[in-house]
């Protein structure tokens, strides 16, 4: 497990700890329990669809070797969350660390967005942060050390049209990072978000299909258009993402706290 540790350009320090990553079982989420179990550390993948996040599990124990376990389990339904988390930590053991990455996006004007739609994007993206952070934050401030990240997004930073409650969700998670990393601090517990922008998985690869099905350009030219405000003028790769989160897990992060950093090229300096 060191040696995994070592080659993947994480401090041995990780090896054996006990980390939650949730929307675990595909893009930005696996590749970030991919780099954790590389590294040796003790990973439980939180998703909803059994299915694929059994694909997920299988996946990376085979790739890495690493000890891995699973719960299906609808964040949205606050009330699973306690028994999952213990279900988990019997099995491997108090969290070290957490990673809030499970969310979603839908784009719709304004005038049109329907109350449904309002309360999913705070559920998945905002509440379901809360109610887990909330789950776990006693356990470490009784140990005396612990580490959170969010993953937020560019949309808690900035606006962008047509998702006005994604960024309500992703800034009010932005909001809540740095108000726990003051309120932890001094328990020996560091709270920080990674905010990236346009990201190649899924979520991006259904934004293509929303644009291309509403104005008939080609995928090339939607695409073109999503990355125009990214200096380098490309998506950003999962892994990526992955590896600032493993930056803010490491020991060398010890005395980053309560910063949202962006991940997208430059994007948010335009």
């Amino acid at each position: 497990m060191q040696q995994r540790a070592e080659e993947a350009g994480t401090h041995p320090a990780l090896s054996g700890q006990h980390v939650l990553v949730t929307g675990a079982s595909r893009g930005i989420g696996l590749s970030i329990a991919r780099r954790l179990a590389a590294a040796g550390a003790h990973v439980s993948l939180l998703a909803r669809d059994p299915v694929r996040l059994a694909e997920a599990e299988a996946e990376l124990r085979a790739e890495t070797g690493a000890q891995l376990q699973s719960a299906a389990v609808d964040l949205t339904d606050i009330d699973a969350i306690g028994p999952a988390l213990a279900a988990l930590e019997a099995k491997a053991g108090p969290l070290a660390a957490l990673v809030n990455n499970a969310g979603t996006g839908k784009s719709t004007p304004f005038a049109r967005m329907t109350d449904a739609h309002w309360q999913e994007m705070l559920a998945v993206n905002l509440t379901s942060a809360f109610a887990l952070t909330r789950a776990v934050v006693p356990g470490m401030v009784e140990r005396g050390q612990g580490r959170i990240v969010n993953v937020a997004s560019t949309a808690g930073l900035t606006g962008y049209a047509y998702v006005a409650a994604y960024c309500a969700a992703k800034h009010g998670l932005v909001g809540l990072t740095r108000a726990l990393a003051v309120e932890l601090a001094g328990k020996g517990i560091t709270v920080n978000a990674v905010c990236p922008g346009y990201t190649a998985t899924d979520m991006l690869d259904a934004t293509l299909d929303n644009i291309t099905a509403k104005t008939g350009r080609s995928r090339e030219e939607a695409l073109k258009s999503l990355v125009a405000g990214n200096p380098q003028g490309r998506p950003v790769q999962p892994e990526e993402v992955a590896e600032a989160v493993a930056f803010l897990l490491s020991p060398a992060a010890a005395a980053v706290n309560g910063t949202c950093l962006p991940v997208d090229g430059g994007e948010v300096l335009k």
